[in-house]
């Protein structure tokens, strides 16, 4: 499930694109002031940032131009909203390193329509239809996962969950990340269901002797074990 963080301080604009994007198949987090945001970012980063130009804390241009000049951030994809339609604002924007520019008002359409051109660029892995690692194939439009030549049945946790996973091979996720990531943030749910629903997966996924693609760091979290991402 591809991840969105919108920066922006205008809540009717906020409910509307939190709206589409997450009917569109989008996991949504949303913050109205640009220091908070940058505070957020430097936990975490999203796989593509909606950021506004004027932020109450922080400018988003401002914040943009210091995304860009942090190694783990540089290559963030950033659409940025603004008010501003001129010509130099519009290059003042791009120079600092937003990959696209929006000017409000603005379709939302038109507006997802970036985000997914946006993300096939820089992170085809996260809008492909099919994720596919060793002998597991999973689709996420028909919402099957295949292991060699069996169909695996999984829950839509289950699913999420291997979804999210495959989605960032050797990346370790901590079990809050997980929570995040796949349940949302405004849900809470207790840390050890992770586990819980990592077993279910493991046991749906690693019948016979097939060989466990899901790896325990201990005192970290889990990962989508990146060498048998490779076979």
């Amino acid at each position: 499930m591809p991840r969105v963080m919108i920066v922006e301080d205008e809540e009717p604009l906020v409910l509307l694109l939190r709206y589409n994007l997450e009917a569109d198949g989008y996991a949504v987090e949303t913050c109205t002031r640009g220091d908070e945001a940058e505070l957020r970012l430097l936990e975490e980063l999203p796989d593509v940032l909606v950021l506004d130009w004027m932020l109450p804390g922080l400018s988003g241009i401002e914040l943009c131009r210091r995304l860009r000049s942090r190694p783990q951030s540089e290559h963030l994809p950033i659409v940025m909203l603004t008010a501003r339609g001129e010509e130099t604002e519009r290059i003042r924007g791009l120079a600092t390193g937003a990959d696209d520019y929006v000017v409000k008002p603005f379709s939302t359409p038109e507006l997802m329509a970036r985000i997914r051109a946006i993300l096939r660029r820089s992170k085809p892995e996260v809008v492909s239809s099919m994720l596919r690692a060793g002998d597991i194939e999973l689709d996420r439009t028909t919402h099957r996962v295949r292991r060699a030549a069996r169909e695996i049945h999984l829950g839509p946790t289950e699913f999420r969950l291997l979804e999210f996973l495959m989605q960032s091979p050797g990346r370790v996720f901590s079990r809050e990340q997980l929570l995040d990531g796949v349940w949302g943030r405004d849900v809470y749910v207790d840390e050890r269901t992770v586990d819980v629903h990592i077993g279910r997966l493991r046991k749906a996924i690693n019948k016979g002797k097939a060989r466990d693609p899901i790896r325990t760091v201990r005192g970290a979290g889990y990962a989508f074990n990146d060498q048998f991402a490779a076979r």
